[in-house]
């Protein structure tokens, strides 16, 4: 009958090495893509609450001047993502309208969700971006 610990046991130091460092390389092929996927899904979520909480700005700013600020007036800490793995930026030019949109940055910039943008009557989209071309649409992107 095979036992481990008598296997262990007569096999050189050599041996036990190599068979901890595989054991350690399949446990490492299993648990680095999902832990990827979760700090993506972690970054997604902060890029989303910035840029609704800079939309929250944008129209209390609107109900207290009676029109949306310029994209020049927009105050540089309102549109900062934590971890700075998206940058957003807004275009606003009549004072009717605005766009806010997240594009990823450096680690995040192959998450398959792509960029994110919100307009003034709240519609939430993918945009592509040049790593992805053809991002998930907003059902995927944009749930909680």
């Amino acid at each position: 009958m095979f036992r481990p610990s008598t296997f262990l046991s007569n096999c050189t130091p050599g041996l036990r090495l190599t068979i901890a460092v595989a054991t350690m390389a399949v446990v490492a092929a299993v648990a680095l893509p999902i832990y990827n996927d979760q700090a993506k899904r972690s970054n997604r979520a902060q890029a989303r609450a910035a840029l609704l909480n800079a939309a929250q700005w944008m129209e209390r700013t609107a109900m207290a001047r009676g029109h949306y600020p310029v994209a020049a007036a927009i105050p540089l800490d309102v549109l900062l993502v934590e971890g700075s793995l998206y940058i957003i930026t807004a275009a606003s030019s009549d004072g009717l309208t605005y766009t806010l949109t997240a594009v990823p940055n450096t680690a995040q910039a192959t998450d398959q969700c792509g960029a994110y943008r919100i307009n003034q009557s709240g519609t939430r989209i993918q945009i592509g971006t040049l790593e992805v071309p053809k991002p998930l649409g907003p059902l995927e992107c944009w749930k909680i």
